[in-house]
Formats: C-alpha cells, structure tokens, sequence
C-alpha cells in the first residue's frame, strides 16, 4: 500500500488492516491502528509506520483509545519465509529477551549487523527495539492483570532493570507503571500471582471460524496434555505448556463466529484465555505459541478473496468465512504426533512425559522431550526423528527456514510426504502446503493449506 491507500484505511477506519501498518499524528505525539476511532487527523499531520516499535522509536507514544499495542501480530509474518519474517516470528517467541540479538542473529545464520541492518531497512526498526514492543506491551498486561509488585513485573516483563522498565513505560504509554496499572479495566480481579491465572483476550482481525478451530482441536486431542470440554460453540480447550522458564497451562474459550457486515468487512475480536504460568517471564512466549497455534494473527481477508473466487471453494469458503488452519503451541510435539498419531502420542504421554507437579483435572503431564523419546525409542522411526531434533539436525522453530526443514524430513526414514506435509503446514506455520495426491491448483496459491481445511471442514476431504 502506499501512503494515500494507508490514509483512505485510516479515513474509513478499517479494522482489516489493524497490525499491518500503525499511524501517528504529529501534533498529538501519539501512534494508532488504522480502525481508531479517534477523530480522523489531516492528512499532512499523519506519518506511517510499518510496526509499533518504529512509531516508538519516533517518539510517538500509544493511543490509550484504540491500544494499538493490542493489535493482532501481522500476518506478513506467518507468510513470509525470508530472513525478516523468520527473524520477527523469533522475536515473537522470546529469542531476544533470552539469547540477546547474537542469538537471534546465530538461529537465522547472520550475523548480527546483518540482521539489524534488514529489520531496520525494511521495519524501521532493529531487534532491540522491536523486542523493547513486546516487553512494554508484556509488562502491561501484567500491570493490569496481577498484583505482581512493579519490580517483579519489570523483571518477568524482560526487562534488564527497573529503571530502564519505568523508562521504557514512560515513553511508550506516557504514564508511570502505577498510574498505568490504576488505568486497567474498572473492578478487574487481579491474582495476587500469575500461578493464579493471568486472564487475557487474545485479539484476532476480521471474521474468526472458532468452531472449525475447535473440531480439530478436539479430534486431535493427547490425553494427559489437552482437553476439549463443554458443548459445541463454548467449548473449552485446555493443555500443557512446556516453556523456557519453566511449566504452564491454558485455557481458551471459544467463540461464536459472527457473519460479516454488509460491507463485507468485520470489525474482529477476541478469544478469551487464562494462561497459569510457573514464572511469569514466560507469559510472551506462551502468547505467541498459543497465537501461531489458533492461526490468530492469519488475513482472513486476503484468505476468503483468493479462495472465494474458485468455483469449488466458493460456497466453502461463504459458510465458514474466517477460517483458519491451526498450527502448534509445540512444533516438535506436532512433528511427533504427526508421525505416531493421537493414540500413540497420548501413550508416549503416560509413559515418557514428565508429570506436573500438580495436575490441573485431567492435565496431568508435559509432552515428552525429543531428548528423552530419542533415547527410550532408539533404532525405530520415532526414535530417529526425535534424534534429529534433540541434536538440532532438525529445526522446528518459529525461525527455521521451512525449505531446509523439508529436506531434513524427507531426509528421515519412517515419514511419508503427507505426513512432511502436515509438519510442514502445522508445526512451521506454511500457509501453502498441499498434501500429494490431493488435487490444489494454483489458482489457491498462496493458501492452499486453508483451502484443504475447507474441504475437510465441508466433508469432501478425509483427515
């Protein structure tokens, strides 16, 4: 898009473009989502930026209206498989904050001036900054959220110190973390910890397919590490959360989907979640993964128009609008559930899992590490794929590069290519992934990945 396209968004207010670029007005000092629904400023008033961090960088503070800190991630992100998309998808989950920016640079096999140089080319923003977003935004959910003490929340946010957090806080929200935590909601319950549960709303642009997203949940569910409860449109799905800091678990509640308006846009929402985290430095990377695993930050409308125009995939693509293609809070699980299947996986569960200290219901362990099922099954397919991962012969994460982890599957004994493909779709996030044997022209390109869950979701296709 280029500027004046992005002004007629910001005229309109249209909520389709939220997370794919931000605005800031100059008189006011402060930065917005294109739906604000703020009066419009003039035109000659109004600079755009690609990310929120480059609208910080500038100087620019957050609307305390619209929360543009809020947004739903873009979806550039998911689809993108160069080196930027790969390296803001890692700092998505965290790297930054735990590796520092020579451990982002060493997972995408750059070196550090290189990375910083693309992202700032292209972003307006380097790593740094970008990962200083996410901690403000962290630190604000807790604020708000919990009773944590403002010292512990600085440090669970990321942040190196106090004062560089009460800075940080200051600059991006124009407040101090106690008035901004006098600012939460009115009458909110605050957990005295995040053990407690930390409640949030996990936002979503445009129409949001929430039964379809529960079905395959629900289907696929491990014993021991998932659930799905409730009757069909408020259903509940819990599960387990292995994360770098220590456990968690989460729940999230679905949603009816709404129709679209008659201006075939539809203003978006929320999924309800409440993670219980053991340390609440993980609450960013336990965000980010349950995100990529609902398909929360997907354009449902760049999605629906391409397949909607195929003949086939056109009245699909009408009753279910909005619909997303899961992908994995855990890609190394994911690739071990795609090659033994649900009932293999939840034995895998009761007998290599590590227990929790305390079960939560019917949660009662963690997934089993590639490690120690590479061990305990050696010299079997299961055993040779959990190897791979263990040694980092086999890369899953939010950076890998997806070619390169194709080859290193293909390359493993005992995986077919429809079970690479469903790895390839599901744990690395490939919006175009289509299965062989299964008829997907190119006109589906690039979501082939969504039009196969069309099908399925409308019978025509087996799981």
């Amino acid at each position: 898009m280029d500027e004046d396209a992005r002004f007629e968004a910001v005229r309109s207010r249209d909520a389709r473009f939220d997370g794919a670029f931000f605005f800031a007005v100059r008189t006011t000092g402060v930065y917005c989502r294109p739906s604000c629904p703020a009066i419009t400023p003039k035109r000659h008033n109004v600079r755009f930026f690609t990310t929120a961090a480059a609208a910080q960088g500038s100087g620019f503070r957050a609307c305390r209206r619209c929360r543009p800190d809020a947004v739903p991630g873009s979806a550039d992100w998911n689809v993108r498989a160069d080196v930027v998309g790969r390296a803001m998808r890692l700092i998505g989950d965290g790297v930054v904050d735990r590796e520092g920016v020579a451990g982002l640079a060493a997972r995408l096999g750059y070196s550090a001036r290189q990375v910083q140089r693309q992202l700032t080319a292209e972003l307006g923003a380097g790593p740094v900054a970008l990962a200083r977003a996410r901690r403000a935004h962290t630190a604000r959910v807790l604020l708000q959220t919990t009773d944590l003490s403002i010292t512990g929340i600085a440090f669970a946010s990321g942040f190196a110190s106090v004062r560089q957090f009460n800075d940080t806080i200051r600059a991006v929200y124009a407040r101090t973390p106690g008035e901004l935590r006098a600012a939460g909601p009115p009458g909110a319950a605050r957990p005295a910890t995040p053990s407690a549960g930390i409640p949030l709303r996990l936002a979503h642009r445009g129409p949001y397919a929430a039964g379809h997203v529960f079905d395959v949940l629900a289907r696929e569910a491990v014993a021991g590490v998932e659930e799905v409860t409730g009757p069909a449109g408020a259903r509940t799905y819990r599960r387990t959360l292995r994360l770098p800091h220590g456990t968690g678990t989460v729940a999230v509640g679905e949603r009816p989907g709404t129709a679209r308006s008659t201006r075939g846009t539809h203003p978006g929402g929320w999924l309800d979640a409440r993670l219980h985290l053991a340390d609440p430095r993980d609450l960013t990377t336990a965000v980010q993964r349950l995100r990529r695993l609902l398909d929360l930050d997907a354009d449902p409308y760049a999605v629906d128009e391409r397949l909607g125009a195929d003949p086939r995939l056109a009245p699909l693509v009408a009753a279910r609008p909005g619909l997303r293609a899961p992908g994995a809070a855990d890609p190394e699980e994911l690739a071990v559930r795609a090659l033994t299947g649900t009932d293999e996986a939840a034995r895998l569960v009761q007998r290599y899992g590590k227990a929790l200290d305390a079960p939560c219901g019917s949660l009662t362990h963690l997934f089993p590490e590639p490690a120690v099922l590479a061990e305990a099954e050696p010299d079997t397919p299961l055993g040779t794929l959990a190897a791979a991962l263990a040694d980092g012969t086999l890369r899953l994460d939010p950076g890998a590069d997806r070619d390169a982890a194709h080859a290193a599957l293909r390359a493993l004994p005992g995986l077919d290519a429809r079970t690479v493909a469903v790895v390839r779709s599901r744990a690395l996030g490939d919006p175009d992934v289509a299965p062989p044997g299964v008829d997907a022209p190119e006109s589906w390109r690039p979501w082939r990945s969504y039009a196969l869950h069309h099908l399925r979701a409308a019978g025509e296709l087996e799981w």
